[in-house]
């Protein structure tokens, strides 16, 4: 498996509660090592640990996970960035028109297709209007 390339296509995460760091590391994309390394360093990242010191991730930490490999690995960021970007992202409101989906769990044509349906709407809405 190639790592640390912008175009590398992550499988889709399965419909789970919990997964292991060996599964979270093949549906991101990242090793293991980097995984509990990332726990350091991002306070949002703290998955469920059991007998043996396992640690056990659920959906919404394997989201922030592709979308920290996201900030560092595609966009550049160092980890003092991306932390700053995580953080900012929880603590502003979003504007009301926007659309939050989380982009780690989308391919470009399904962010095209967003934008032009985004698109769409607002001149439904400026024929309706006039």
């Amino acid at each position: 498996m190639e790592l640390h390339t912008s175009n590398t296509v992550l499988p889709p995460i399965p419909a789970k509660r919990y997964f292991t760091i060996g599964e979270v590391s093949e549906l991101c994309g990242v090793k293991a090592h980097v995984l509990r390394y990332w726990e350091q360093e991002f306070t949002q990242l703290n998955p469920v640990k059991r007998s043996g010191n396992r640690r056990y991730y659920q959906h919404h930490e394997v989201v922030l996970i592709r979308r920290i490999r996201e900030l560092l690995y595609e966009q550049g960021f160092t980890i003092s960035g991306a932390r700053n970007k995580l953080d900012g992202v929880r603590g502003s409101a979003a504007a009301p028109e926007s659309v939050q989906v989380p982009a780690a769990d989308l391919s470009v044509a399904q962010v095209v297709d967003v934008v032009a349906l985004k698109r769409e709407i607002q001149e439904i809405i400026a024929l309706l209007s006039a």
